[in-house]
């Protein structure tokens, strides 16, 4: 396994943290060592913490593989990034991110995919930058962010890939709370335990009746 991604489990609680000493870029080993990962985690009981590391979320996906112009690799990449999405965003049991910096493009669609998402405050930004850089955003991440964000944002945030202070994560919603970098690991531990106790498979049911058409559509449009 990655030593970039390490499971620990606190209790009921399992922590997936992502520290690969720079901006925690999804490349293609990344991906299948945190797919890996989630195949450990109990899908019938307790929560699921991501976090990064300080100052980092994630940068999304690993440029380098986009630089050697190799489209077996690059189509093999943006795969494993969107099945990786899918199953966090349809994970049974509750998903909460630890935002502990910045979260852009796959970084911030990461997050969205997360049930509960927790920033801290500073001079971060959260961006879905795709149509800055002349990339389009395709259905299924387009799906998993309009389902977070606040209506009013999504123009904003998805078609102008506006970069958003940390500050007004929670106002877009981006986020949903904000807290101090010392007490991130306190609030967030806290707010997997007292969500993991909600009762299996209830969580997962009434996940499934809220968005059961998100998952279809974005299933479809992996292939």
């Amino acid at each position: 396994m990655s030593s970039h991604l390490k499971l620990t489990t606190t209790e009921d609680v399992s922590i997936i943290e992502m520290d690969d000493g720079k901006v925690n870029a999804f490349s293609i080993e990344m991906l299948e060592n945190l797919r890996a990962l989630l195949l450990q985690v109990p899908r019938n009981k307790g929560a699921l913490v991501i976090k990064g590391r300080d100052g980092i979320f994630s940068g999304g996906f690993n440029l380098k593989t986009f630089q050697t112009g190799n489209p077996e690799q690059i189509n093999k990449m943006l795969k494993l990034g969107f099945e990786t999405l899918y199953e966090v965003y349809t994970f049974p049991r509750p998903v909460i991110a630890a935002v502990s910096g910045h979260a852009i493009a796959l970084g911030i669609f990461l997050t969205s995919c997360c049930d509960y998402r927790i920033g801290v405050k500073g001079d971060y930004i959260l961006q879905a930058n795709e149509v800055r850089n002349k990339m389009s955003i395709p259905t299924q991440l387009i799906e998993i962010a309009a389902s977070r964000l606040h209506k009013s944002h999504i123009y904003r945030a998805l078609f102008h890939a506006e970069p958003y202070p940390m500050a007004l994560g929670v106002e877009a919603g981006w986020l949903d709370e904000l807290v101090d970098q010392k007490d991130l690991e306190k609030v967030t531990l806290e707010k997997a335990q007292s969500l993991a106790e909600l009762g299996h498979p209830y969580y997962k049911e009434t996940k499934e009746i809220l968005l059961g058409e998100t998952f279809q559509k974005i299933k479809s449009a992996i292939g």
